[in-house]
């Protein structure tokens, strides 16, 4: 698989044969053979601290499955009494799903570098690829639509219906796609990379995190999230515990 290079060449860096994350990963299992015993512990640190292309993408889902979870709530409150919804925060939070989800996550890595492998490898995981880019164009479709009514200074009961129900088909539709990249797409893919291949990746798309965002695109995309769920009142994961069950019938 010939990896693009273009945006490391770009700021004026050619890339080592090794990159620094494997260089890492190496160290740590080398030990004291490579790297003074002192400065081994140190390393070691780091190198378990990586985080892998993998996981790199399905902890972006975490964030979108938080952005969702901010979708279900603000629906059942339109529903109820659509003047009461601040739209700052659903502007908020449908700007961090254009930003950080589909423009980056979608577009960037998995249409770019994810789906292509796939799709050449077939199987289960290569049939659902056209679905899944066709979803994509699907929630990009409802997030501009969410942003033209969000950036009202409110939102009126006519519109707060349909946009409840824009919010909630894309709610619909995201968790399934989600959890099918999580379990048959992204394994699949990792499995159809050579030895080898999964390091660079994880490399190339921290550097284009870094290139995109600045220093830590994920922190700052938890930091945006967050603050739009405190907007909304649901900063607090323990008011969503579930009721205790009624007592079973005897």
């Amino acid at each position: 698989m010939h990896i693009d290079t273009r945006t490391s060449q770009s700021r004026g860096r050619i890339r080592a044969p090794e990159t620094r994350r494997s260089f890492l990963l190496a160290s740590a299992a080398t030990g004291a053979g490579l790297l003074l015993a002192d400065h081994t512990p140190a390393r070691a640190a780091e190198a378990a601290e990586a985080v892998t292309a993998t996981e790199d993408l399905m902890r972006e889902h975490g964030v979108l499955r938080r952005a969702l979870i901010l979708y279900t709530e603000a629906a059942q409150r339109l529903r109820r009494d659509a003047a009461a919804v601040d739209p700052r925060a659903l502007l908020s939070a449908a700007m961090l799903f254009r930003e950080f989800g589909e423009d980056y996550h979608e577009r960037t890595l998995e249409e770019q570098h994810v789906f292509p492998e796939v799709r050449r490898a077939g199987g289960a995981a290569g049939k659902l690829v056209d679905t899944l880019e066709a979803q994509h164009r699907r929630g990009r479709e409802i997030t501009e639509y969410v942003l033209s009514v969000a950036r009202r200074k409110a939102i009126g009961s006519s519109d707060g219906v349909a946009l409840a129900g824009a919010l909630e088909g894309l709610i619909r539709m995201y968790r399934p796609h989600a959890a099918f990249e999580d379990t048959v797409v992204f394994p699949a893919w990792k499995k159809a990379l050579p030895p080898g291949q999964l390091d660079e990746l994880a490399e190339q798309f921290e550097d284009i995190e870094h290139e995109r965002f600045g220093e830590d695109g994920f922190d700052a995309a938890l930091e945006r999230i967050a603050a739009a769920e405190r907007a909304l009142g649901l900063g607090d994961l323990a008011a969503f515990t579930a009721p205790a069950p009624p007592a079973a019938p005897h």
